[in-house]
């Protein structure tokens, strides 16, 4: 794809913008990671199906600002997530909005969710990065630095959020069924990834290629 990258000017709006994201998506995956579903007779959660969104912009940043950006969004994105995400599951607890007086009494069980969420975050998406930026460089191909990213990226984050939010947990389901359920949900989200937001991926950088060489162009037409 044609090297372009987006003007420095716009680069705060665009971290800005991101950071937001990465927090919306991180609080609504800890929510749905309490709730169970059943796929093919294996055990998994809805948060499958929503982490994936930040790897996708992840690598957009990357490809269009850089990984030092990247890095930012991350490190501006972690503390907020995990304070956010605490207060929403605390919350809505199993799925179930259990009102504002259950955040009087700390819930060792959610913020153990909102650790692993921030742990798993933080290494997966800097990993995430690393991967993107080196196999970009290396490979003509566009796919595959988000195809690269991906496997390994999230292989490192399911197993970091599982291991730490349910390993002995107090939830006899999530304590007996965690290594089920952390395989079944990067096959998931690997799938989800490759099928979907790899090829969403190529269609949103063309988008926005072509949206900035429109605005580069416009200066030197006027």
């Amino acid at each position: 794809m044609t090297p372009i990258s987006a003007s420095p000017s716009r680069v705060p709006f665009y971290l800005a913008l991101l950071v937001a994201f990465h927090i919306l998506v991180i609080i609504a995956s800890n929510y749905l990671v309490q709730l169970p579903i059943d796929l093919f007779g294996f055990h998994s959660t809805w948060g499958a199906f929503s982490f994936p969104f930040i790897f996708l912009a992840t690598d957009l940043t990357v490809r269009l600002i850089g990984k030092v950006q990247a890095r930012k969004v991350i490190m501006r994105a972690m503390v907020p997530a995990l304070i956010v995400s605490y207060i929403v599951s605390v919350l809505f607890h199993e799925g179930v909005f259990n009102g504002f007086a259950a955040l009087g009494e700390f819930n060792t069980f959610v913020f153990r969710i909102a650790f692993a969420s921030f742990a798993a975050y933080v290494l997966g998406q800097l990993l995430d990065v690393h991967v993107f930026d080196r196999m970009r460089r290396d490979y003509v191909q566009w796919w595959v630095a988000p195809a690269a990213s991906a496997v390994l990226g999230q292989a490192l984050d399911t197993a970091a959020f599982f291991g730490i939010a349910f390993w002995h947990s107090s939830n006899p389901f999530m304590a007996e069924h965690w290594g089920e359920i952390a395989a079944v949900d990067y096959a998931i989200k690997l799938s989800v990834s490759l099928l979907l937001f790899v090829p969403m991926y190529g269609i949103a950088l063309n988008a926005v290629v072509r949206i900035m060489k429109r605005r580069q162009a416009l200066p030197a037409a006027a």
